[in-house]
């Protein structure tokens, strides 16, 4: 399953990446987000990990991270894995846009279960869908305050 979004922000990139790239800062922007287990100490390279609690449809859940790519300010990889080998990639794009920023958003996500899981990735795709544009809102009201 894959969910994309795009938003301008009315703000430098560098800005945009610094908070999309502070772990203490998750709460205030991505709204599916319940918490760190742990984060990555000073500024995130590849490598870097960190365990992050996340609710969806009433459900919480932990996501092992690992920055794949860190290019900065225009780039983010993060690969995950959750519960019962399920697995996600999300993507940050951060390009300079006449003044501001063009932030380009990208999770793709595999969960378990065959047919049965395809049909869940389906209802939660559109679940997921709004809780990214819900989450880019909210990043681009924090930045730009």
């Amino acid at each position: 399953m894959k969910v994309e979004r795009t938003i301008e922000i009315d703000a430098p990139p560098e800005r945009v990446y610094e908070a999309v790239t502070d772990p203490g800062r998750l709460a205030d922007w991505v709204t599916i987000h319940v918490g760190l287990k742990s984060s990555p100490d000073g500024e995130l390279r590849e490598g870097s990990e960190m365990v992050q609690c996340l609710k969806m449809a009433g459900r919480r859940f932990d996501v092992a991270w690992t920055a794949a790519e860190v290019d900065r300010p225009r780039l983010v990889v993060w690969e995950g894995r959750g519960p019962v080998h399920s697995s996600a990639k999300v993507v940050y794009e951060i390009e300079s846009d006449d003044g501001g920023t063009r932030f380009h958003y990208l999770n793709e996500y595999k969960l378990p279960g065959g047919p049965l899981g395809a049909a869940v990735g389906r209802a939660m795709k559109r679940a997921s869908s709004r809780e990214a544009e819900r989450s880019l809102e909210r990043l681009k009201a924090l930045v730009e305050s």
